[in-house]
């Protein structure tokens, strides 16, 4: 009897919780589609013509192609703009950082399509600056297709790079690169040889979540793309087609991209893998002060480029007060798009709230316990726990919530339609940010707080909820805003998910832009873009103003 008590004690019992909960809305959703894609669609046996399909036809096999050209160009583009922002900003005394840093913040923060769609407005047939230009006899080039998509991309997703590389360069030890100097190599040639290779870790790691995020974003390139078409929207598409969704071809292209997003983290392991990059960071770099030219020149640059990304939200909050007539803009402002979304949409709005709301609940205790295992619990069944937690991360949200409809369009456990799946998807995807946050700061809580508080008598886990868990609090919260911002944002799995009960304001603003209700999909997305800047400002509250990093 002792013995089963001291196996049900408080962690192991959260830790069977924790991997039954995996196993029922992750493990099992995954298999299913797995094993979805190998279903003859004739005979309904084992097959794998599905896939020998998939490379005999242009139809589906340029798609991947078309998903990596976009994909691998955004991510040199974003790593080519991230990368002397960072520097530029981390080594140099440049006017206005926290004002640069705050604005790329909120151009990645942003819905993914907000961006797509305030470019369409901008420079789309009958965007503002292409009537401009048309006017004086200049045609601009088309904002449809690759071209648009990377932009879009571009703009959105360099942020990835900028924040990862400046929390690298802030933290690394100045003497090597004085020891370089010492030796002859200054300049650029230290930059490139020292500096860069140094931190060639959080480089690339900037860059595959760029290349896997670009990778899985189903919003932009169907909003902007019009013929040039990617993998998630092929995978959107085959399982939505008015005429008989396919389930067995939708998973069969969502292996293929799971494939795709994992070999590249695989590579990007061995790039890094290769190489030791430790050093001691104690002597962090100091800033350079600049000639008033230089400094004049450098803050242009970047207020320039942060400008360019964080346009989307201003043009989307002025476009939502303009007057519209149907479709098309007319001159004057009024409040009569957030009439017609109070009036029409606020299941929409009350819907993303409460979701996300119950969502972030579930993940903050879930961060509290599972963070705690992962740190204090160590063990080779807590360290697949972390992996199985982490995995959703780079798996695409369409391909998430085609595995959840997969696993759950039936009986035993129907849940499609519902909104629980959605609540579901939303945990799954979002949950490693409020992880990591929790996993960070309890690396920094010494452990002898808690053996004084039990060697005091008090039982473990009550030390846990009484002393750690405060203690974890900031870091938990922090993370959680994190998701929260996410999960209000999302919209490829919530595209798959959705009933017309159960539809968020993502999925709104998607189906007015489809519809060319412009005016209502900017006042939606303006909800958003308030939403957003009020919780960085919590976030940066909660975790004393360091603000966000990566």
């Amino acid at each position: 009897m002792k013995r089963i008590r001291k196996f049900f004690n408080f962690w192991n019992v959260v830790r069977i919780v924790a991997f039954a909960t995996l196993a029922v809305v992750l493990i099992y959703p995954f298999f299913s589609m797995l094993r979805e894609s190998f279903v003859s669609q004739e005979t309904g046996g084992f097959t794998i013509a599905n896939y020998l399909e998939f490379f005999k036809y242009p139809y589906y096999y340029k798609t991947l192609f078309n998903s990596l050209s976009v994909v691998i160009t955004a991510t040199i583009l974003s790593t080519l703009i991230g990368l002397p922002m960072a520097y530029i900003t981390t080594r140099y005394n440049v006017w206005g950082k926290p004002l640069i840093n705050i604005m790329i913040i909120l151009s990645l923060l942003s819905p993914p399509f907000i961006g797509a769609y305030s470019w369409i407005l901008l420079l789309g047939r009958n965007g503002f600056l292409t009537n401009i230009f048309r006017n004086i006899g200049i045609e601009l080039p088309t904002i449809y297709g690759w071209t648009g998509i990377v932009l879009v991309f571009t703009l959105k997703f360099f942020p990835y790079v900028y924040l990862f590389v400046s929390g690298a360069l802030k933290s690394m030890d100045s003497s090597i690169e004085e020891a370089a100097e010492n030796l002859g190599v200054s300049g650029i040639k230290k930059l490139f040889t020292i500096t860069f290779p140094l931190i060639l870790p959080t480089i690339t790691a900037g860059a595959l979540m760029v290349f896997m995020t670009s990778l899985a974003d189903f919003g932009t390139p169907m909003l902007i793309g019009e013929g040039y078409k990617v993998l998630p929207v092929l995978i959107y598409e085959e399982y939505m087609s008015e005429i008989g969704g396919n389930a067995t071809i939708a998973s069969m292209l969502s292996v293929i991209i799971i494939i795709c997003a994992v070999a590249i983290l695989l590579v990007q392991k061995l790039v890094i893998a290769k190489k030791s990059y430790m050093m001691s960071s104690l002597r962090p770099p100091k800033v350079v002060k600049l000639t008033k030219g230089k400094r004049i020149g450098l803050t242009a640059f970047c207020l320039i480029i942060a400008g360019i990304a964080m346009i989307q939200q201003v043009v989307v909050v002025i476009t939502s007060f303009i007057k519209t007539n149907g479709p098309i803009f007319v001159k004057g402002f009024s409040l009569d798009s957030y009439k017609m979304i109070i009036s029409k949409l606020s299941t929409n709005i009350s819907n993303t709230f409460l979701y996300s709301t119950i969502a972030i609940i579930i993940m903050v205790i879930a961060g509290l316990l599972l963070s705690y295992l992962i740190v204090r619990k160590k063990s080779k069944v807590n360290s697949l726990l972390d992996i199985l937690i982490m995995f959703p991360y780079v798996i695409p949200g369409a391909v998430l919530g085609i595995s959840l409809l997969v696993a759950f369009n039936k009986g035993p456990v129907m849940l499609a339609g519902t909104a629980w799946i959605l609540i579901i998807a939303y945990v799954i995807r979002k949950l490693p940010y409020t992880i990591r946050s929790s996993t960070a700061i309890l690396y920094q809580i010494d452990p002898s707080i808690e053996e004084a508080s039990i060697n005091l008598g008090v039982s473990p886990m009550k030390t846990f909820f009484k002393t750690t868990a405060r203690l974890m609090a900031p870091g938990v919260l922090s993370g959680a805003i994190l998701s929260w911002i996410t999960t209000i944002n999302e919209l490829s799995s919530s595209v798959i998910l959705y009933t017309g009960k159960t539809a968020t304001i993502s999925v709104a603003i998607y189906t007015e832009v489809v519809r060319a209700s412009f005016g209502t999909a900017a006042a939606l997305a303006s909800i958003l873009t308030v939403t957003t800047i009020v919780s960085i400002l919590i976030f940066n509250k909660i975790s004393g103003g360091k603000g966000i990093t990566m």
